[in-house]
């Protein structure tokens, strides 16, 4: 079992503007990655997935694969 990433660093908050950070958890196509894959735990994942969803919409990340 992978450890997760953010209790590994003790992050307290993910910030939706921290995009280097938020794309290691993104495919080539966009799209967020299983946390199975990943080996985050559940409360980082919904945490993580809101930044996301966040930086999608100021249009930080893209929505789809260009």
């Amino acid at each position: 079992m992978k450890q997760c990433f953010f209790c590994s660093q003790n992050v307290k908050e993910i910030d939706y503007k921290n995009i280097e950070m938020i794309r290691r958890f993104v495919s080539s196509q966009a799209k967020i990655i299983d946390p199975r894959h990943t080996g985050v735990c559940a409360k980082h994942q919904r945490k993580l997935s809101h930044a996301i969803k966040r930086a999608r919409v100021i249009g930080l990340l893209p929505f789809v694969r260009q």
